[in-house]
């Protein structure tokens, strides 16, 4: 498929497309190059990349998304290392959502003010 069809199905920009196949997030069993030189990608592309968006929301940098892909590609993950890993990101999930939770209380208390300043203004 070209890569406005991979746009559609991902919701990711060209730049961003062609950037993660620069830096090997994308392969062979992803995307093929032609002999005019254009880029056709596979359904799995689509899975792949969907992937690495579910996995960045969830904290993960490319970064980090490479080195697991490279590590488990050479199945040299270690169990015990991806265990540590996960948990790690979990804590920080956790940080980052006490965070966003401390900042909507604040947001709510600011609400409540300037809803009772109208209401008071009102009267």
């Amino acid at each position: 498929m070209k890569i406005h069809v991979l746009t559609q199905k991902t919701g990711l920009q060209p730049p961003t497309i062609r950037y993660y196949e620069k830096e090997g997030l994308l392969d062979r069993r992803h995307v093929e190059r032609r002999d005019n030189n254009y880029r056709d990608y596979t359904e799995d592309a689509v899975e792949h990349l969907l992937l690495i968006k579910r996995v960045q929301a969830a904290g993960f940098t490319l970064k980090e998304i490479k080195a697991i892909m490279k590590e488990e590609e050479g199945n040299k993950l270690e169990l015990s290392r991806a265990i540590e890993f996960l948990q790690k990101k979990m804590k920080e999930m956790d940080r980052r959502k006490r965070e966003l939770e401390q900042s909507q209380s604040l947001l709510a208390r600011m609400l409540a003010n300037k809803l009772a300043l109208l209401e008071k203004n009102e009267t």
